[in-house]
């Protein structure tokens, strides 16, 4: 029994939370337009899950597209920022100011640059700027944490550059990259969602949300919201099976081979 409590715990506390909002709603007629039941939520998700499904597959395609090219841009940033100071330094001011610029503010000028005619590379470019800082700076630390007495052994050996970089730096980095990544990941999701909100032009789930609450069908909204937070963790669940793998790996990796 107590190892399924885990498991059971996370689901007998959302049971009671959805009771008594059905509970509460009903004692004290609450408007659906206003707060919809749990049971209306449930009943608009049902009717409308065939154009759910199409908005979730759509929004989870703009997320992992920009997940891959911020992938890509962010780790070329990190191993030019490792292998020398000056591009560090150089790129410190542009990754911070990244992070802490609202994404809002900058959703109109992506949406101008991109074009009327594309919205959906203003999206994409939103959320890879919300990603960017946690991959970065996740495998920047990782590239430089490494292990004194692992530098001295790759000494020792006579390891060339490419050596220390794939067999020891690269590894060393893993379980700090992950972590990055696995923030990252979750906030391209998001930045596609404010993407979608502010640039249109697009059929996902944050589209969804707006046209229903527009119309006052607040179930509906209520429905693609939900829609969205399973997305969400099922992106954050697969990526957790996927760290385990890598991680198996990192804590099995040989230190130098000759």
């Amino acid at each position: 029994m107590r190892r399924l409590a885990p498991a059971i715990a996370p689901v007998v506390f959302i049971a009671l939370l959805l009771a008594t909002w059905e509970a509460a709603c009903r004692l004290l007629s609450v408007p659906s337009f206003f707060l919809p039941k749990p049971s209306e939520i449930g009943a608009a998700l049902a009717s409308n899950a065939p154009l759910l499904f199409a908005s979730a597959g759509q929004t989870l395609l703009t997320a992992l597209i920009a997940f891959a090219v911020v992938f890509a841009l962010a780790n070329v940033a990190a191993l030019s920022a490792a292998a020398s100071p000056l591009v560090e330094d150089s790129l410190r001011p542009i990754a911070i100011a990244l992070q802490v610029t609202p994404t809002f503010a900058l959703a109109p000028l992506f949406i101008v640059w991109a074009g009327i005619d594309h919205p959906e590379r203003a999206v994409i470019a939103l959320a890879v700027v919300v990603a960017f800082f946690p991959i970065y700076s996740g495998t920047l630390a990782g590239l430089q944490a490494v292990d004194p007495e692992l530098e001295r052994l790759f000494d020792l050996y006579g390891a060339s550059g490419w050596q220390r970089l794939t067999r020891l730096r690269i590894p060393s980095a893993v379980p700090h990259a992950l972590q990055g990544l696995k923030v990252a990941l979750g906030l391209a999701l998001v930045g596609a969602v404010i993407g979608e909100q502010v640039g249109g032009g697009s059929q996902g789930l944050a589209w969804r949300i707006l046209e229903a609450s527009h119309r006052l069908e607040m179930a509906r909204s209520f429905a693609a919201l939900m829609a969205l937070g399973v997305l969400g963790a099922a992106l954050y669940v697969g990526f957790q099976a996927l760290e385990r793998v890598a991680l198996a790996w990192w804590a099995g990796r040989p230190a130098l081979r000759r």
